[in-house]
């Protein structure tokens, strides 16, 4: 397990270094342009927004098309057949506190096929349908196991499961590999082959948020998962994927947002480390082609990432930083979320508790419909994140 983290942590260190090296990042908040964000509540025409049905027939329609036309590009919904088969079923699973379902999910179109593994935990003790985390895993398939011979804390179902979730995982590779030189050769070569030369067409973030949309699709039909409560969570380009994901599928109940960073839940007008060019250069399988022409010139992009969190309102979201994790730019993950906070308490009327400044590390904010914490160490999805989204999975959900 340590090797494993131990092993991510430090190609991730080395490659961090040469971007910064090549592109001379920011991470001096003395250094940080003077930016305005667009306004939320302004439609393109200059009229306010003060109605939950202006929000949501005009204001919230234009800023998702603006990030599908502009960032993420395209999530096509339509395909021929979906099947879904029980590969292995274990009710004895993890000492008997659970049930392990590994399902193939296949989706059809146009003749061709391209299968999802899940991976799905269900706790026994949970009398009916249970909540659910479903984890974007861009890690190695170790870190979500379903024999348990390799545990870690990225996916940790033993402690999650007494919770009383269950827990879900797929890897990404199943749909789209994070490498840019492959990346298109599953879902974009098999089944949409005509979003590959878009300039608003699908890339992989997009492709990933696809697949946990199909897993959605299995939860509305296991009798076991409570289709109602299911929590999307994603870590880093994950995190990212997340966000995208649940904006565009109101299915999800909540999303959880781990140190995702430029791109993510933190504000690119900010410049300060990850840049729009440096995303584009180095992982230009991430994002649409459009968005190349916002390199160096955020300050022209008419969307920030206030805008994103707050079109997943009034569903809850929760951001997680780390405060060694200068690399996502935690004061623009913050940020974005108290500024994307406005529509949940000026449109929707929902508590919000974000506070004016930036929380104290380890000072979780949980009883909120937008939540945050910072916590010690580095980039990594941890036990302490999943206990506070435990927490405000709890909440929300009313297992208090």
């Amino acid at each position: 397990m340590k090797h494993i983290i131990f092993t991510y942590l430090f190609f991730t260190l080395i490659t961090f270094k040469g971007l910064a090296q090549d592109y001379e990042l920011n991470y001096d908040e003395s250094k940080v342009p003077e930016y305005t964000l667009p306004l939320i509540l302004e439609t393109q025409e200059g009229e306010q927004v003060t109605t939950v049905r202006d929000w949501r027939n005009t204001r919230r329609p234009e800023i998702m098309g603006l990030y599908e036309e502009l960032v993420y590009g395209q999530i096509p919904s339509h395909f021929d057949a979906i099947e879904f088969d029980l590969i292995n079923e274990n009710p004895s699973a993890i000492e008997g506190t659970a049930t392990l379902k590994e399902v193939d999910i296949t989706i059809k179109r146009n003749g061709n096929s391209v299968t999802i593994r899940m991976n799905l935990f269900i706790p026994n003790a949970v009398e009916g349908a249970a909540p659910a985390f479903l984890l974007i895993n861009h890690r190695p398939a170790e870190n979500i196991d379903p024999t348990r011979a390799v545990q870690t804390d990225f996916w940790p179902v033993e402690r999650v499961i007494p919770k009383g979730y269950a827990m879900a995982s797929f890897h990404v590779g199943d749909v789209a590999d994070d490498d840019k030189e492959t990346w298109h050769h599953d879902i974009v070569d098999k089944l949409y082959p005509e979003q590959l030369n878009r300039p608003d067409g699908m890339k992989a973030l997009g492709g990933w948020g696809w697949g946990a949309m199909r897993l959605m699709d299995y939860f509305e039909r296991d009798s076991d998962i409570n289709e109602d409560q299911v929590v999307l969570i994603g870590h880093s380009r994950g995190g990212k994927s997340a966000l995208w994901t649940a904006a565009n599928d109101e299915r999800f109940a909540i999303v959880v947002s781990n140190e995702s960073g430029c791109g993510g839940a933190a504000l690119y007008k900010r410049e300060f480390s990850e840049t729009i060019k440096l995303l584009n250069d180095v992982r230009p399988h991430w994002f649409c082609d459009n968005l190349e022409q916002y390199n160096d010139r955020e300050a022209d992009l008419p969307v920030d990432q206030h805008m994103l969190i707050a079109s997943i309102a009034p569903r809850p979201v929760y951001v997680g930083s780390a405060e060694e994790d200068l690399g996502a730019d935690p004061k623009g993950e913050f940020l974005a979320l108290k500024h994307g906070s406005e529509v949940y308490e000026k449109i929707y009327h929902l508590p919000v508790n974000v506070p004016e400044d930036m929380p104290a590390v380890n000072q979780p904010i949980i009883e909120s419909y937008t939540g945050y914490h910072i916590r010690s160490g580095e980039h990594d999805l941890d036990l302490y994140d999943w206990d506070q989204y435990i927490k405000f999975a709890d909440y929300h959900f009313g297992r208090n």
